[in-house]
C-alpha cells in the first residue's frame, strides 16, 4: 500500500447491490476504512431472479465470493425466443460458448444469493463497518466531504470522508443534491411500462410435465408479444422457476413519482396476458391469490456529470436501466470494480488526487453504462412490435438466429452486444485510464 494514501477512509451511502459490491471491491484492493450507511434496519434481502453475465462474474472472482454466490445457479446453455399465443419458437441462440470465450459462464440465479453471497464476504473484512437505520445528506463536497449522519434512533452526527460514494438507488437524495448545484433538472423518465415477477416453486409446478420441462432445462425463454413480454429461467437449484413480465403500466400512470411498487391483482395479471399461449396461462394461474406484486419500470435522463468534488454517483443513482438487457446489478458491479482499482491506485490522499481519480471512474463508466441503458430500452421497442411489415422483419431475424450466428431483434442475445458487454474488462480499462490520467507508465 502506498504511505501516502494509508488510512483512507470511503462512505458508502446505501447497501444494495451497488454498495454492497463497492465496499467489498474496496477492502479486496486495500481500502482499510470503509463505512457504509444504511437506512433499512436490516439486509432482508427479497426480490427474485437475476442473471450473472460473465462481466459481473468476473469481477466477483476478483473478490473471493463468485463460487459462494454461484453455488446453486444454473448455468444458461440456450435462449429461446417463443411466439407469445402458441409458443411456437422464433429464434434460438447457444450460450454455451460463452464459458469458453469469456472464461466466466452466464449464469441465472435468486438475487438473494447475489446480494447475500458480498453481504456475507463484507462481514468477513475488519475494514468493512456496517450502519443500519441510518440516512445520510451531504454537507460539502470537497476538500474533504461531509455527511450528516440521522440515526432512526438517535441524535444526527457528521462525518468526515475522504471519499463518499452515493449507492442510494433510483431515488437518490444525492444525485438530487447534485443536480440542484448544478441548476440541471434530470427527470425521472416513465417507461409507460411496469412488470409482474414471479416465483413458482417445483412443488406447485411438479404435475405439469411441460411446467416441468422448462424447470429442468438449462434456459432463459422469453414469450413475446405486442406490447408486452414474459421472459423466465429456472434458479435456486432448479427448485423455483423465475418468471418476469413487461406490459404496459395501467396502475402507476396517475401515482406520484416516487410509487415504484403496488400489490397487484391476479385477475388483472391474467387479464394482461391472455392471449398469451396455454403453458403461460397455466403458469400465471399458478401464483397464489394476494401474492401478486407489480414494480413500475423508470429510467432517468443521463446526467451531465457522476462527480462533485469528492462524491461519486454508483449504480440506480447515476444509470438505472429496463431490465431487457439483464445488466443493473452488473453494471453496478462494474463501478464498484472500476472505484475500487482507482482508488487503490492513488498517489496520496489530496482531493485534487481524488476528484481525478474520480474522473477517471465516470470516464470509464458512463458512456458504457449509458450505451447499454439505452440499448435495453431499444429491445424492448423491438420485442414489443405488433402485427405488420417489421414484425415479419424482425422474426425472419430471429428464424435466421436458429441456423447461423447474425443480428439478432433482442439485443440480450445480439453476438456483438455480447461482446461489447461480456468481453470488456472495465478494472483492467480503468488500470490503463488511471496511469494515463496521471501520467504512469503503463504496464
Amino acid at each position: 500500500m502506498n504511505e501516502e494514501r494509508e488510512n483512507l477512509h470511503v462512505a458508502i451511502i446505501g447497501a444494495g447491490m451497488g454498495g454492497l459490491a463497492c465496499a467489498l471491491a474496496l477492502a479486496k484492493y486495500g481500502i482499510e476504512r470503509i463505512d457504509v450507511y444504511e437506512t433499512a434496519s436490516n439486509l432482508g434481502f427479497v426480490g427474485a431472479g437475476i442473471q450473472l453475465a460473465p462481466n459481473m462474474g468476473r469481477i466477483l472472482e476478483r473478490l473471493g465470493c463468485w463460487e459462494t454466490i454461484t453455488k446453486e445457479a444454473t448455468e444458461v446453455k440456450v435462449a429461446s425466443i417463443r411466439q407469445h399465443k402458441d409458443n411456437e419458437e422464433l429464434g434460438r441462440v447457444d450460450f454455451a460458448y460463452v464459458r469458453k470465450k469469456y472464461g466466466t459462464p452466464h449464469m441465472v440465479d435468486h438475487r438473494s444469493s447475489l446480494a447475500g453471497g458480498m453481504y456475507d464476504a463484507c462481514k468477513e473484512e475488519k475494514a468493512i463497518s456496517f450502519h443500519f437505520n441510518s440516512s445520510c445528506t451531504v454537507k460539502t463536497w470537497e476538500p474533504k466531504p461531509r455527511i450528516t449522519v440521522a440515526p432512526r434512533d438517535g441524535a444526527p452526527y457528521d462525518v468526515y470522508a475522504d471519499v463518499v460514494l452515493a449507492a442510494d438507488g433510483i431515488k437518490s437524495s444525492v444525485r438530487s443534491q447534485i443536480l440542484k448545484e448544478l441548476n440541471v433538472d434530470a427527470e425521472v423518465i416513465d417507461s409507460g411500462q411496469s412488470a409482474y415477477r414471479i416465483m413458482l416453486t417445483r412443488e406447485q409446478m411438479g404435475s405439469d410435465p411441460e411446467m416441468l420441462e422448462l424447470l429442468e432445462a438449462d434456459q432463459v425463454t422469453r414469450w413475446i408479444g405486442e406490447r408486452r413480454h414474459i421472459i423466465a429461467y429456472p434458479i435456486s437449484d432448479k427448485n423455483i422457476y423465475n418468471i418476469s413480465s413487461a406490459q404496459p403500466d395501467v396502475h402507476f400512470a396517475s401515482a406520484p413519482s416516487a410509487t415504484y411498487t403496488t400489490r397487484g391483482s391476479k385477475s388483472d395479471m391474467l387479464d394482461s396476458f391472455k392471449d398469451f399461449c396455454p403453458l403461460v396461462q397455466r403458469m400465471l394461474n399458478l401464483v397464489p391469490d394476494g401474492e401478486v406484486c407489480e414494480w413500475k419500470l423508470r429510467i432517468h435522463s443521463p446526467l451531465p456529470t457522476w462527480v462533485r468534488g469528492s462524491v461519486a454517483l454508483v449504480g440506480d443513482a447515476c444509470h438505472p436501466t429496463l431490465p431487457h438487457l439483464a445488466q443493473g446489478a452488473a453494471q453496478a458491479i462494474e463501478d464498484a470494480g472500476v472505484l475500487a482499482v482507482v482508488l487503490s491506485m492513488l498517489p496520496d490522499r489530496n482531493s485534487d488526487s481524488i476528484n481525478k481519480a474520480l474522473r477517471v471512474y465516470e470516464l470509464v463508466r458512463k458512456e458504457r453504462a449509458e450505451t447499454l441503458v439505452d440499448l435495453a430500452a431499444a429491445s424492448c421497442k423491438t420485442l414489443h412490435l405488433g402485427e405488420g411489415a417489421a414484425k415479419e422483419e424482425r422474426d425472419k431475424q430471429f428464424a435466421a438466429l436458429k441456423v447461423k450466428e447474425g443480428p439478432s431483434p433482442d439485443k440480450y442475445l445480439d453476438a456483438e452486444v455480447q461482446k461489447m458487454i461480456m468481453g470488456i474488462d472495465v478494472m483492467r480499462v480503468a488500470h490503463d485510464e488511471f496511469r494515463k490520467t496521471f501520467a504512469m507508465k503503463i504496464d
